[in-house]
């Protein structure tokens, strides 16, 4: 942990708690570790304030909503130095939900959701090969998610 932010056992379990239910009302959260509610706000915005929180968001299961695949893509590129500009080129693609500039034999490695194998097919010839910089894709569907979880703070 970056020692020049100030962080305490408190902050971690205020964490803690809202990664296991970010619904959590903050005077709960405050019964449970023993804090006011309005301690927990005020730990909260400092937290946002410092970039450790960045906000909230709504998880939503894709496939219920018809968005049936998903799908990892490995990206070559041209050469590492065009990271930043096919980043930005692929964060014009509704479908693209995360990039991670990589080490090993992709540049970067991406994730994308898709309403079906063709709708895949489209995103891919129609979109992703059009990206100035990418050399060539390899494309690994997901089968099932079984995990995807915070790490644990308070070990």
């Amino acid at each position: 942990m970056d020692k020049n932010l100030e962080i305490d056992n408190t902050d971690l379990k205020i964490l803690s708690l809202l990664m296991q239910d970010a619904n959590m009302p903050y005077t709960e959260i405050g019964k449970k570790i023993f804090v006011s509610g309005g301690t927990v706000h005020v730990r909260m915005k400092k937290m946002e304030q410092m970039g450790i929180v960045r906000g909230s968001q709504l998880v939503i299961d894709y496939t219920k909503l018809g968005w049936d695949i998903s799908a990892f893509l490995g990206i070559y590129l041209d050469k590492s130095s065009l990271y930043a500009e096919v980043a930005d080129q692929l964060r014009q693609i509704p479908e693209v939900v995360n990039i991670h500039y990589t080490t090993g034999i992709y540049s970067i490695f991406a994730r994308i959701v898709c309403r079906d194998t063709n709708h895949l097919r489209e995103v891919l010839h129609d979109k992703i090969q059009k990206v100035q910089g990418i050399q060539r894709t390899e494309t690994f569907i997901s089968l099932e998610e079984s995990v995807n979880r915070p790490i644990p703070l308070d070990e």
